[in-house]
């Protein structure tokens, strides 16, 4: 029994992936939450939910009125540990818009860890190097290191392209490698 529990544990150790979320039409999308400019007099207007297809869906439309100009979804969870792992693998389609992908390791941090990324329009899988996550509070770079990729508590999508538009991003899913 020792040996099995042994050969588990080492097998666990070099997981080569980790599903934050994966979607579907069962998929229980209550952790996800929308920020939106709003909480600063801003007017952007996001959603989130699952498109007829099971995806998960972020859409709206980005205002600059009352100094808008962003909208957010983001997923808390409890604290994960993600040392066995590099980088953030996406499955999404978007509208050919740029957004960023965030990490928090602790949900009390004001800042977040950052990745621009470009969408093409179609169904792609992008990946995103832990080491190449910025730190960034409000929009402005920090001068700490970039994300080592020891713990997380909390990843989103937002779009704030300064200037006003409407946006479509659909998640598959989100993993770890």
């Amino acid at each position: 029994m020792n040996k099995i529990l042994s050969l588990i544990f080492i097998l666990t150790l070099f997981q080569n992936t980790m599903t934050l979320f994966n979607f579907n039409d069962q998929s229980d999308i209550s952790n996800w939450n929308i920020v939106d400019d709003v909480v600063m007099g801003g007017r952007s207007n996001g959603t989130f939910g699952l498109s007829n297809s099971g995806k998960g869906l972020f859409k709206g439309k980005v205002s600059l009125e009352n100094n808008g100009g962003f909208s957010m979804v983001q997923y808390r969870f409890n604290a994960k540990q993600v040392n066995n792992f590099t980088k953030v693998s996406i499955r999404l389609k978007g509208d050919g818009k740029s957004y960023q992908f965030r990490i928090k390791t602790n949900n009390s941090n004001d800042y977040s860890y950052v990745a621009p990324f470009q969408t093409s329009g179609e169904w792609e899988t992008i990946e995103i190097p832990f080491n190449s996550m910025y730190p960034a509070f409000r929009g402005r770079k920090l001068n700490i290191g970039n994300y080592r990729g020891e713990q997380m508590e909390l990843i989103a999508f937002l779009i704030g392209n300064k200037k006003a538009e409407s946006f479509q991003l659909e998640i598959e899913n989100i993993e770890l490698k």
